[in-house]
């Protein structure tokens, strides 16, 4: 399908992305027939598709027969189907999204599944939807992705199209960091979202949550005060946003119902709970509460009647099916204790209802239980607020829900403790009519002005600001880093030098180390309590004399070879049987080096540089480039727009750190001094993975190339700030 066309309100289109379009369709003779969908998404969206033009991308619903169409014209915007097979609707919807995301973001880890399949398959449809994107989204446009189904896709999308502008926003809870890392796979979900330009969470919690997984698992900078993080280049804001409802238009509806809902209501009071029937909404908690109500006030009997409606969800899955038969027990029971000849306490429906019913369900209700044990917002709690057009009710709120952040006019209780809830329902239900009054006129006004459209239009304001960069790091963020770790204890520093004390150039020979740095690495060169050791990719006469502080320890080739003040000289023993061979390579690696492609030998290494190779040329390069290197026997490794050619000999960054360390320190090195890592490059990850959980470790640069350091360094000044906290940081006395 062609790309959307450019609006001449000079807005733009808008290209939504959620897992379901916006319409539900079904199965008839011979067509398949849509019906508009009535969910708080679609109701909040569609007005700002229809006002700017645009495409709304999603999953219809079904399985669509390759016999079958599905329009895509929609009232002044497009749909565009992502069309998915049952195979793929079971692994990607039923489990990495519902069996795996939706427990672990509610903070139900003992539900949790991990599924490589399913997640592989999440992956895969990820893929699917951004490349929809991609071809829909106008240059510097707004692609607005929605929730956990589609974290990965923001990362994609910038992959594929880096000029259009992305907003993500999660409508579920994101949990707090003890939670989040037990996913597998949570340090690339949160990569993918930091693709983003704008993230928005429903409540600030939320997004403080966020910020602690983006500092603790992919060592980013956040700034919790204006809510941003620096992901390489970019500062992606982090924003908390409480959804909305249409107010007017479920007070309209409740005010046009006639009658009551529930027959005649002076004959018994409602406690009216309103749900999607999941085991977050702790429905059974609260029938066990309304138990205790009738148990510790015994005069709500015969005169209060709980009302539960379940909106059935997910049956085929078998936590569901257990939660509803724990439902049904807990109903027959309790009715079994409690009811008389003309009275049962619990009048449970298992179904859907329409919305004019609904409506006049919460305006006739004495009392809304709405208690989730966790929830993003929960509409229920605003929908009932809405619908308060006469005699006030009271709202019983969780405080597990985003929406106790605001609604602080409701009675909160914690739905866990059944005895407190059951109190609280006993106030609610003797709470005079001033009160009652006072606190709905608060809540109606709150909500009224916070609706859906207000929504929309604050996260779309959000992501039509520029982002504004994080400041420089500053020796306060270094001091906050190091000071806890290094404490009384001797540094030994160990330093990459490409892309980590000089920028990367587009030739070896011309990166030279500016005097500011210069100066910072002799202040810590100098230092008593501090050894500096650099450790590179050069040859080792190469960094010396680059470097030239004879006070510091070098490691050329990698660590193949090592030496400086204080340790033995080291050079791996197999080095000479691959030196001789390293000149036979360079010149078949020739046949190969074209658009400015070239062979720097190293000795027993050597590195084929591919920097000034246009982008189309170099994928067939690289394969022939290993391919060569493979047969000559050696290990090909990726560099920054490089290949290296490696002896396999089981040598790395990892296993020279090693060796200097315990040449230097001893065996036991770890007791009597603190190391600290700074690198760039692929081939540094190897000392990251050999120092976790013995060292500080810092990447510099990109921040989209994964990483086992426990921090990201921006860029190279970013590097200077830390080698000047550390080279003037006070001597701590033992």
């Amino acid at each position: 399908m062609a790309r959307t066309r450019r609006r001449k309100n000079g807005s733009g289109p808008l290209v939504v992305a959620s897992n379901r379009l916006p319409y539900t369709f079904q199965r008839t003779a011979g067509a398949l027939e849509r019906r508009p969908s009535s969910g708080g998404l679609v109701s909040a969206l569609e007005p700002a598709l229809r006002k700017r033009g645009g495409v709304w991308i999603g999953w219809p619903g079904i399985e669509v027969r390759r016999n079958e169409r599905i329009s895509t014209e929609a009232s002044g915007y497009e749909i565009e189907p992502v069309l998915l097979s049952d195979g793929e609707v079971q692994r990607f919807y039923h489990g990495f999204s519902n069996r795996t995301l939706w427990p672990l973001c509610h903070s139900f880890p003992a539900l949790t599944q991990f599924e490589r399949r399913d997640w592989t398959e999440y992956e895969s449809v990820n893929e699917r939807f951004a490349e929809a994107m991609a071809e829909h989204a106008e240059a510097s446009g707004l692609v607005w992705v929605h929730d956990y189904h589609l974290m990965l896709t923001p990362g994609m999308l910038r992959a594929q199209r880096p000029d259009v502008r992305i907003g993500f926003f999660l409508h579920i809870p994101f949990p707090p960091y003890d939670i989040f890392r037990l996913c597998p796979w949570d340090r690339e979900l949160l990569r993918g979202l930091l693709a983003a330009d704008v993230i928005g969470f429903h409540v600030p919690g939320y997004a403080q949550n966020f910020l602690d997984c983006c500092e603790r698992r992919l060592g980013l900078r956040v700034d919790r005060d204006t809510l941003a993080v620096e992901h390489g280049d970019r500062a992606v804001k982090i924003g908390a946003y409480p959804i909305g409802i249409e107010f007017d238009s479920f007070a309209e509806t409740a005010n046009a119902s006639n009658g009551t809902a529930n027959g005649d209501k002076g004959a018994e009071r409602i406690v009216l709970g309103v749900d999607r029937l999941d085991y977050t909404k702790g429905i059974p908690e609260r029938i066990r509460a309304f138990e205790r109500l009738l148990e510790l006030h015994p005069r709500h009997r015969e005169k209060v009647v709980l009302l539960q409606l379940a909106v059935p969800s997910r049956s085929q899955v078998a936590e569901y099916r257990d939660l509803k038969r724990e439902i049904d027990e807990l109903v027959g029971r309790i009715n079994g204790r409690f009811a008389t000849a003309s009275w049962s306490p619990i009048r449970y429906l298992y179904r859907s209802v329409p919305r004019a019913r609904l409506c006049a369900l919460y305006r006739d209700a004495d009392v809304a239980l709405v208690t989730p044990l966790r929830d993003g917002m929960n509409l229920v709690a605003k929908e009932f607020a809405a619908c308060q057009v006469s005699d006030p009710g009271v709202l019983i709120l969780s405080r597990m829900a985003g929406a106790a952040e605001t609604m602080r006019e409701a009675l909160q209780v914690n739905p866990f403790d059944l005895d407190e809830t059951a109190h609280v329902i006993h106030r609610a239900l003797t709470m005079d009519e001033d009160e009652r009054a006072s606190r709905m006129a608060s809540m109606r006004r709150r909500e009224r002005r916070d609706d859906v459209d207000s929504w929309v239009q604050t996260f779309l304001d959000a992501a039509d600001e520029p982002s504004a960069a994080l400041g420089a790091l500053s020796k306060d963020d270094v001091e906050r880093w190091l000071r806890p770790f290094i404490k009384q204890y001797p540094l030994c520093l160990f330093l990459d030098y490409d892309g980590t004390l000089t920028p990367i150039v587009d030739h070896p020979s011309k990166a030279k180390l500016q005097p500011a740095m210069r100066k910072a690495l002799e202040a810590c060169s100098r230092r008593k309590d501090t050894d500096v050791s650099i450790v590179s990719g050069r040859a080792l006469g190469d960094v010396r004399k680059l470097v030239g502080d004879e006070r510091l320890m070098y490691a050329g080739n990698h660590g193949l070879e090592i030496e400086g003040p204080g340790i033995h000289p080291f050079r791996h023993q197999d080095l000479g049987h691959y030196a001789s061979r390293t000149a036979a390579l360079a010149q078949e690696l020739e046949a190969v080096s074209s658009d400015g492609a070239w062979t720097e030998a190293k000795g027993p290494t050597l590195t084929f540089h591919y920097r000034g190779v246009p982008q189309a040329k170099r994928p067939k390069m690289i394969d022939e480039v290993v391919e060569i290197m493979s047969r000559a026997g050696y290990q090909a490794r990726h560099a920054h727009a490089a290949v290296e050619a490696r002896p396999p000999i089981g040598w790395d960054k990892g296993r020279a750190v090693l060796h200097l360390l315990r040449e230097r320190y001893g065996p036991n090195w770890s007791e009597s001094v603190r190391v600290i890592y700074v690198g760039d490059d692929l081939t540094d990850e190897d000392a990251f993975r050999f120092l976790a959980g013995l060292a500080l470790t810092f990447r510099v640069g990109s921040a989209e190339a994964p990483t086992a350091a426990l921090h990201r360094l921006s860029d190279v000044p970013a590097v200077q700030t830390l080698l000047e906290w550390i080279g003037s940081r006070p001597k701590i006395s033992a």
